[in-house]
């Protein structure tokens, strides 16, 4: 067969029937026949957004996403998409044509070293250095993203498509994870059987390992408050009378005062990641005195962020059973107060639900559309305006069981986490410690090729949105319906607020006057619906959703929002500045 088809040939081993990206001359060959091998090439608007579409289809399936571009410039403009899949562990292929063999080193037409500029943001990169190898790099590459729970590249030469060879199709190898180490699985064992306040942190690892079931009844077994890691809402049913809510920026403040008063930490399937336990809500809350039992696939994540007593390298799901089966007949130290710990998360829980109830908007003064209201002037969406928190809490009582939703980087996204609950996992797809923005509509894009029976719906501040709207195209020119919403607050928030808090509300580069989002949507041949009272809020998101799951179309919800802004999004690294030059020394 010809390089072409092994490559093909490898890829319906792994089980690919979609790819996104951009076609090419550099891989013209294979793409030919996608096709007759039952693969769908989903061609996108960019090469970023079809790189955070292999994420979101990752994410929301466990399986390889694959992206594809044209040698140089087309794969560098993956380098993001790569490097945010990178840090949520998804397993995306990312496949590089290179320039021809023949002329590499010239300075020939788009070419550039291509294995470099990914090598810190994949898990392995598999070099095609002969065509007859093809089939032999390109299984490796698919095996080690799920093995290695990462992104790999996988690098060919152009010309290496073309040939004749002999070769052999590889079966794909799966590496079956197990609990950990008899021994750190026994000494854990023994402190949450002796723990009186045990709280379980469940994170990614937790969704990944398809563990949930197992940590709920772990918990059960306990009496253990559970806790979302940061931006994993959904590694744990919400409806769960043990769940109580996600830590990190945003966070639940139940969350933070329940996990305060642990004795003992059961942190499952998650690396403790500095952002996700900073102070929040004015509590510094991570428990000092508690022990701390450290569960991750990852042993260089053990004790890597926070001292640990335990350390368990093992997978999420068989830890979390060994673990159960360890205390299964036990008499625990908790048990007597089961009962007790059980009114406590209740209160704490109630208590935080009526204070989002009452808290409708930010108490920091500073608003632009408040201000020009109290001065008689007409806001300007013609209507009122909606405070974000008041917009947040309408989008989560309209939002279906089955959801699944993406969040952008920014300040009204950030806290939307107080408000995104879910039932099931694979249903929450943020940025994740890579923070990059236009991430949200292209990835929830792909986790809807994915899962096109569940309702999709991304969160978008405008920042994002400018970044990224241009692939309404890819869902019109592709049938894949989705739902943003975009918050129209017509600024750059997160960055605005630290303006606001260290440079004495001196604002530079911060605002982002743009015309309707609805009426852009629409010219591009979508939906767009404006919501600027509450009361439109709720109806609007059900329309949409109706919109996608029932007729197929794409609807952009436009939400006008205050300019009012949360808690600063990165008070841990900012300080008030100190002039030293005359010129500067009283602009304070």
């Amino acid at each position: 067969m010809t390089p072409s088809e092994a490559f093909v040939e490898t890829l319906v081993a792994q089980g690919v029937t979609d790819i996104f990206g951009i076609m090419g001359s550099a891989f013209m060959d294979a793409m030919d026949i996608f096709t007759p091998a039952g693969i769908r090439f989903i061609s996108t608007v960019h090469e970023q957004g079809a790189g955070h579409m292999a994420d979101g289809y990752s994410r929301a399936s466990g399986r390889q996403g694959v992206v594809i571009g044209q040698n140089g410039p087309g794969i560098s403009n993956c380098v993001t998409a790569i490097a945010a899949a990178y840090w949520a562990h998804s397993p995306v292929v990312i496949v590089t044509p290179e320039a021809g063999t023949r002329t590499m080193g010239l300075g020939g037409f788009q070419e550039c070293n291509q294995l470099p500029m990914f090598q810190e943001f994949t898990r392995y990169q598999a070099h095609v250095n002969h065509p007859a190898r093809m089939a032999e790099y390109t299984a490796r590459a698919f095996d080690r993203a799920l093995s290695e729970l990462g992104p790999t590249q996988l690098n060919i030469p152009r010309d290496y498509f073309y040939g004749d060879i002999q070769t052999e199709i590889p079966q794909p190898i799966r590496v079956e994870r197990g609990a950990g180490g008899r021994e750190s699985l026994d000494r854990a064992a023994d402190l949450l059987a002796n723990a009186k306040f045990p709280v379980i942190v469940s994170g990614g690892g937790v969704v990944m390992a398809d563990g949930v079931d197992a940590c709920r009844a772990l918990a059960e077994r306990l009496g253990a408050a559970v806790v979302n890691s940061y931006q994993h809402n959904d590694s744990f049913p919400a409806s769960h009378p043990l769940w109580c809510g996600p830590l990190g920026y945003q966070g639940s403040k139940a969350g933070m005062k329940l996990i305060a008063q642990a004795d003992v930490v059961l942190a499952l399937g998650t690396r403790l990641g500095p952002f996700g336990t900073l102070p929040q809500h004015g509590m510094d809350y991570w428990p000092k005195d508690a022990q701390i039992i450290q569960v991750d696939a990852d042993h260089r994540m053990l004790g890597l962020v926070k001292k640990i007593s335990v350390g368990i390298c093992g997978d999420a799901k068989e830890a979390a059973l060994a673990l159960l089966d360890r205390l299964q007949g036990r008499t625990l130290a908790g048990d007597a107060t089961k009962a007790e710990r059980a009114e406590k998360i209740r209160a704490e829980k109630a208590a935080w639900e009526q204070e989002l109830d009452a808290w409708t908007h930010e108490t920091d003064p500073y608003s632009l559309d408040m201000i020009r209201e109290q001065q008689g002037e007409t806001p300007f969406s013609g209507g009122q305006y909606l405070h974000p928190r008041q917009a947040l809490r309408e989008l989560e009582r309209a939002l279906p069981p089955d959801v699944m939703v993406s969040t952008d980087i920014g300040n009204i996204n950030s806290v939307a986490h107080s408000y995104l609950r879910f039932e099931r996992p694979r249903s929450f797809f943020a940025p994740m410690s890579f923070g990059n923005c236009g991430y949200a509509f292209p990835t929830i894009i792909g986790a809807k090729v994915a899962a096109p029976h569940r309702p999709a719906v991304a969160y978008v501040g405008d920042g994002a949105w400018g970044m990224s709207f241009g692939e309404i195209l890819t869902c019109v020119r592709h049938d894949i319906p989705v739902t943003p919403v975009v918050f129209h607050n017509r600024q750059w928030g997160a960055e605005k607020k630290n303006q606001v808090d260290f440079y004495s509300r001196r604002f530079v580069a911060g605002d982002l006057e743009s015309p309707s989002f609805a009426g852009i949507a629409q010219a591009m041949g979508a939906e767009g619906i404006v919501a600027d009272r509450p009361e439109d809020v709720g109806p609007a998101l059900k329309k949409a959703i109706d919109l996608q799951m029932n007729h197929g179309r794409t609807c952009i919800v436009e939400v006008m929002c205050t300019r009012e802004l949360g808690d600063p999004f990165r008070r841990d690294a900012l300080s008030k500045p100190v002039r030293y030059l005359e010129k500067y020394r009283d602009y304070v």
